[in-house]
């Protein structure tokens, strides 16, 4: 049962279209969030791949489970609390997280800077891949759900109360979360930024 779709429709109304069998409604929804989805896994798993298949898998559980789906809560927030808690399984079933570098943000500030016609000279390059090895390993050291608040907030944009939704808990635990979470990384850096100004 397919349709063409007006292409800017609400979450709320290609929910509903999807739920009624129209598979290229969900398709508008999987394209509409296959980037964040990656960013988020991403950031849980430093592997390009892993982060692939972690966001597929939450889009296909979504697929799944969608005609469940209660209409009151927002999609975004049902999808993303699927997408983390696929996460956090695989961040236990790991034990660490591998410490790759944050080689895609670092990637896009050096293209960035090419364009610019900025080079980078070595001494940076090399600060720089330092920095995101030690912000990684910063970031992996702290508990699963300072994590979890931090890269919602940081790295996706969310606000407080979907954070609240998506961690299934109140506004002042991420809020608490989020104060520790970047107490920690201050603690964590702040040697190597002292030994850089040295």
């Amino acid at each position: 049962m397919e349709m063409s779709l007006p292409t800017e429709l609400r979450d709320e109304e290609l929910v509903v279209l999807a739920q009624e069998g129209h598979r290229s409604a969900f398709e508008s929804l999987v394209e509409r969030y296959q980037r964040k989805a990656y960013r988020v896994a991403f950031d849980f798993t430093r592997d390009r791949e892993e982060a692939k298949d972690l966001s597929q898998e939450a889009f296909l559980r979504a697929f799944v489970h969608l005609k469940g789906f209660d209409r009151r809560a927002g999609f975004y927030t049902w999808f993303y609390r699927i997408l983390v808690n696929l996460c956090l399984d695989y961040r236990r079933r790991r034990g660490r997280i591998s410490l790759e570098p944050l080689d895609e943000e670092a990637a896009g500030v050096a293209r960035a800077g090419e364009a610019k016609g900025i080079s980078s000279a070595p001494d940076h390059e090399i600060a720089g891949k330092e920095w995101s090895h030690k912000i990684t390993a910063a970031l992996n050291a702290l508990p699963a759900k300072q994590r979890m608040a931090f890269i919602l907030k940081n790295h996706q944009d969310l606000p407080i109360r979907e954070i609240a939704k998506v961690m299934h808990t109140a506004e002042g635990t991420v809020k608490a979360h989020l104060h520790r979470a970047v107490t920690a990384l201050r603690r964590n850096l702040a040697g190597w930024i002292e030994e850089r100004e040295s």
